[in-house]
């Protein structure tokens, strides 16, 4: 199976760096939940990514939360958290 590529993987990428700094710890020291995103490149359902920013450890995981159940599930398709951002 390839590995889907979204459009959306530079903001993870970008939450992961923040979440190392000052500001960041900040912010995972006063939410303390972990949410999972699923992200689908076309159509909701189909081939979906998931995202775990867990601000209880100060992570952003490419993949779903493995810790239990998260806080909150997002699932939308990746244009619309795009443009959400």
């Amino acid at each position: 199976m390839a590995t889907v590529q979204l459009k959306s993987d530079f903001i993870f990428d970008l939450l992961k760096r923040f979440l190392q700094t000052d500001e960041g710890i900040a912010v995972k020291n006063k939410v303390n939940l972990v949410y999972q995103f699923n992200l689908a490149p076309e159509k909701i359902g189909k081939d979906e990514v998931s995202y775990t920013i867990d601000l209880k450890k100060g992570e952003v995981i490419k993949g779903p939360y493995e810790g239990g159940k998260p806080d909150t599930t997002f699932t939308l398709k990746d244009e619309d958290f795009v443009k959400a951002c």
